[in-house]
């Protein structure tokens, strides 16, 4: 297919209340139908808490959580969580489809600001979701501040982008986001939370839809719970990338996987 219908939920989140939060989107997501994607915040079932690393909801409830809104809104639905695994804590973005098949990805730069490295393991490996036709990269918050990670190596048409990023910052979430569309020709998705956590931290949104070409096709006002609807089109995408094929002229060089 050539047209991706992608939703982004910009919304708030109860700080360390997994069950709170999915009743929270439970209530959002109803009767959300018509769409190919939808995404949720980073950490969505806890806020960015770094007490998540022990004290989480299981990773099987979350995935079962998620088939199931995969399943009743017809979607791949996708977004991050703070879970326990055999490696240890770790910051997931997970992708689940109606069928019931999940990929994920590991956050692979750990916001040490907040100590995040001192109690989430690094994930070491660039995933690539192909779904309905499109290939996605999936990206959580710090990661956005490292263009090397994202190069576009010909393999992604969409990257998505999941964060907590505080208020004080919105502008450099902004910029990169247009950033990372214009230097990888592809498309981008930013899905940030708004309200206040459990640390006082306060978070505007700025969830956008940004074009190949750094255009802003899709956004909301900050501060506000919203939902934001865009079709993406891979034909536009495709033409674009002939018509002005800077990638041709990319850097050669070898991404550290």
């Amino acid at each position: 297919m050539s047209g991706l219908k992608i939703t982004l939920l910009q919304q708030p989140l109860v700080w360390m209340d997994g069950s709170a939060n999915l009743r929270h989107f439970d209530v959002v997501m109803d009767k959300l139908s018509g769409r190919d994607l939808i995404v949720l915040p980073e950490m969505f079932t806890t806020g960015f808490a770094m007490e998540a690393a022990q004290q989480s909801m299981p990773e099987a409830q979350v995935i079962e959580w998620m088939k199931e809104k995969a399943c009743q809104c017809d979607a791949m639905v996708a977004g991050s969580a703070a879970l326990q695994t055999e490696s240890g804590p770790v910051n997931r973005f997970l992708l689940v489809t109606p069928e019931g098949e999940v990929s994920h990805y590991d956050k692979r730069h750990l916001f040490r600001m907040a100590d995040e490295h001192q109690f989430y393991q690094a994930g070491n490996d660039r995933v690539i979701v192909e779904w309905r036709g499109w290939r996605i990269l999936p990206l959580v918050c710090y990661d956005l501040r490292f263009p090397v990670w994202s190069r576009n190596l010909g393999d992604y048409d969409l990257a998505l982008y999941v964060a907590n990023w505080p208020a004080p910052r919105s502008q450099h979430w902004q910029t990169l986001l247009s950033a990372r569309a214009i230097e990888n020709q592809v498309w981008v998705a930013g899905c940030n939370r708004v309200g206040t956590d459990g640390n006082g931290h306060h978070y505007r949104g700025d969830s956008r839809v940004i074009s190949p070409q750094g255009e802003i096709i899709a956004s909301c006002d900050p501060h506000h719970a919203a939902r934001i609807d865009a079709e993406l089109s891979l034909t536009a995408l495709q033409e674009y990338r002939e018509k002005f094929p800077a990638w041709r002229d990319a850097d050669n060089f070898m991404l550290n996987r």
